[in-house]
């Protein structure tokens, strides 16, 4: 089981409990291969994730969801 962290900046378009897919997409660092993945339909994005890290699956459920001021943080529980 993975717990990602997702920043989504429109807030209300998710709740806990909601199952969601994620789309991955690759990226060449300076640190090297990089991974990162948006719940689709890019409703948030998480941060940067080592290749050694990455996803062998790509639904997942909300588990909590933490409102702030400038954004909101949605986890994502994937098994």
């Amino acid at each position: 089981m993975r717990t990602i962290e997702f920043k989504m900046e429109r807030p209300g378009l998710l709740q806990v409990g909601d199952s969601v897919e994620v789309d991955e997409s690759k990226l060449q660092t300076l640190q090297g291969v990089m991974y990162y993945y948006t719940i689709i339909p890019a409703l948030a994005m998480s941060n940067n994730i080592p290749a050694r890290n990455r996803l062998t699956v790509n639904t997942g459920k909300v588990t909590d969801i933490r409102e702030t001021e400038s954004a909101s943080f949605v986890t994502v529980v994937f098994e």
